[in-house]
């Protein structure tokens, strides 16, 4: 049974799981109930069995999340910022979330939003979206985690290009640089991300788990340490039923039926 927020809609739809952020008046900012809760709903999906891919969006038409409260942390002093920053964020529950987690940018995707779109495993972009670390100009820098996933997403150069300047740039300037997968119309944007997600969804849910555990990484290890780690992943995959699965629909000529064991 789905729990109850105030900040967080989640909705079911067969083997996916929609999470919005649901703060439209404020362009859907991230305060500390809206990461708390963000967090609480990733666990209670993680727990599920029956969703096997989650996707993340913001309410509205106008923001994904376009950023931070700034009022709430604007009278904080260092101790308290760090404080909250070192509890436990949405940013990290994201990005340590084991099924695949799809971010549907339908506007302003800003400062903390951008970090929650790099926190998720694929980026599916309305043309009327926009992508930008902006701190820069209120003094400060990205707090969660958009110096590390960004530079590794894109790159230093742009990744230092954009903290530094502060630039926003457009869905389609996200994808040429490698931040976003996929732009689509505005009107296209739920169709297109429902149809990946629905894609992930048939494979196996074991499968998916060591697949992206394997491909994170690639970025956060050496080559020999990857690739050692998925040879073992691989090889652990070979113990699954949902491989015994697979392999027999394929020799039948027919579509597997994954069990998620």
């Amino acid at each position: 049974m789905t729990k109850s927020y105030e900040t967080i809609l989640v909705e079911r739809r067969g083997a996916v799981a929609i999470v919005t952020i649901n703060r439209p008046e404020k362009r859907n900012a991230l305060n500390i109930q809206t990461r708390s809760e963000g967090a609480a709903a990733l666990d209670e999906l993680s727990a599920d069995d029956s969703v096997r891919v989650v996707v993340l969006t913001g309410a509205g038409d106008k923001a994904f999340i376009a950023g931070a409260d700034i009022a709430e942390f604007a009278e904080r002093t260092a101790i308290e910022q760090r404080a909250v920053m070192l509890d436990r964020s949405l940013f990290n529950a994201i990005d340590s979330f084991p099924k695949p987690i799809i971010a549907m940018v339908n506007g302003y995707c800003l400062g903390g939003g951008c970090e929650v779109a790099l926190a998720c495993d694929i980026r599916i972009a309305s043309e009327k979206a926009s992508f930008g670390q902006p701190e820069i100009n209120l003094g400060i820098i990205p707090g969660g985690g958009g110096t590390q996933r960004l530079t590794r997403l894109v790159g230093e150069g742009k990744s230092m290009e954009m903290i530094l300047t502060g630039e926003i740039i457009d869905a389609q300037t996200a994808v040429a640089i490698g931040l976003a997968n996929h732009v689509v119309p505005a009107d296209q944007l739920e169709a297109k991300t429902m149809e990946i997600a629905n894609r992930i969804a048939e494979k196996s849910p074991v499968a998916l788990r060591l697949a992206k555990e394997a491909v994170k990484l690639a970025s956060r290890s050496n080559l020999d340490e990857g690739l050692r780690r998925e040879v073992d992943l691989f090889a652990l995959v070979f113990s699954s039923e949902d491989k015994d699965e697979g392999v027999k629909a394929f020799l039948e000529k027919r579509k597997p039926e994954f069990k998620g064991r």
